[in-house]
């Protein structure tokens, strides 16, 4: 296919409206009313043209809800993803999200064509680390194992022993059989997990900027303002986590709330996840003191469907990259099968 054949987008129209009503039903609180005869177009078009591509659309938790409810075939968490690009079929996957997870998603899956519609969608946590930081961290405790958080490049994941995901860190560190483990990058992920087993960690001052921003202040006033629970991303400060009812993965907010029912909730993390799970929890009231990322939010809807329509931003890993990290995911998701290590 050249770059200029063109796939029609169609304009808003009545018909649109009719096919899309129950998309409608599900984005009315979460998309303005202005924006969906915007958005209803791209979503069909790209519908369409992700059918005629045989292309599988992914997208992270934290997306848009147009995209994360319009167009994505699978949704979830980091580890949602890689195990989904694992066993996914199709050989063209789009991956909406941060070009760590893009880069995942080829690693585990080589033999598929891997896109992501913007190059710059990049992640303040993966870039505070980098190959060389791992090596001298090595040198400093021999012997030391290394587990990286997935929100790393993949050089650093060839660096690294094991991965982890947010969902599954505590496991995996402890699968490791080592009294002590170098934790990578995010140091209050670190300090979560170090809380919760024996085994001494070596951390990193890596942090998310859309987390580390939260505070202890802003916590206690949504519980006071709104009467609401608190959950709160483990990528969060301390005395942030401190404050919650639940500190927990995005995967684990959803199966909390789903426990725990309760009648207003405020998320502590991305903005995008309450409007997602709201879709899910629609007897649940969502108070949002949250951050947009403003990596997640590189991705729209215009550029899934350019990146569709001309196969644009491949993402190309070297070979002996690709197998180091390749291991590393690997006994991430090993671990996640009961696996010994």
């Amino acid at each position: 296919m050249t770059r200029h054949e063109e796939v029609p987008l169609p304009e808003y129209n009545e018909q649109l409206e009719r096919d899309y009503a129950d998309l409608r039903a599900c984005l009315e609180t979460r998309v303005p009313c202005l924006e969906w005869p915007l958005h209803l177009p791209w979503i069909d078009a790209i519908r369409h043209l992700k059918a005629k591509r045989g292309a599988v659309i992914m997208a992270h938790s934290y997306q848009a809800p147009e995209i994360f409810h319009g167009v994505a075939d699978v949704t979830g968490d980091s580890l949602a993803l890689a195990q989904a690009a694992v066993t996914c079929e199709a050989e063209l996957i789009v991956l909406c999200g941060v070009h760590f997870m893009a880069e995942t998603a080829k690693i585990l899956a080589p033999e598929r064509t891997v896109l992501i519609p913007d190059m710059d969608a990049g992640c303040s946590l993966a870039a505070s680390i980098t190959a060389a930081d791992v090596r001298r961290l090595r040198a400093l405790h021999p012997g030391a194992p290394v587990v990286s958080y997935v929100n790393t490049s993949a050089e650093v994941k060839a660096e690294s022993d094991a991965c982890c995901t947010s969902a599954n860190a505590v496991q995996v560190v402890e699968a490791m059989g080592s009294d002590k483990v170098i934790f990578l990058p995010d140091r209050y992920l670190g300090s979560f997990v170090a809380a919760r087993t024996q085994v001494e960690l070596v951390l990193w001052n890596g942090a998310c900027e859309v987390h580390e921003t939260f505070t202890a202040a802003q916590a206690r006033h949504a519980r006071e303002r709104f009467d609401a629970r608190l959950v709160a991303h483990p990528e969060c400060p301390p005395d942030v986590q401190a404050e919650a009812d639940f500190v927990g993965s995005t995967s684990a907010m959803g199966a909390w709330l789903a426990k725990e029912r309760p009648a207003r909730v405020a998320l502590i993390t991305e903005c995008a996840m309450a409007d997602n799970l709201q879709a899910r929890f629609p007897d649940i009231e969502f108070v949002r003191p949250c951050n947009l990322c403003p990596h997640m939010k590189r991705i729209t809807l215009p550029n899934i469907y350019a990146c569709l329509r001309d196969r644009r931003y491949e993402v190309q890993i070297p070979e002996a990259v690709a197998n180091g990290a390749r291991r590393a995911l690997a006994r991430m998701l090993a671990v996640g099968r009961g696996e010994r290590l």
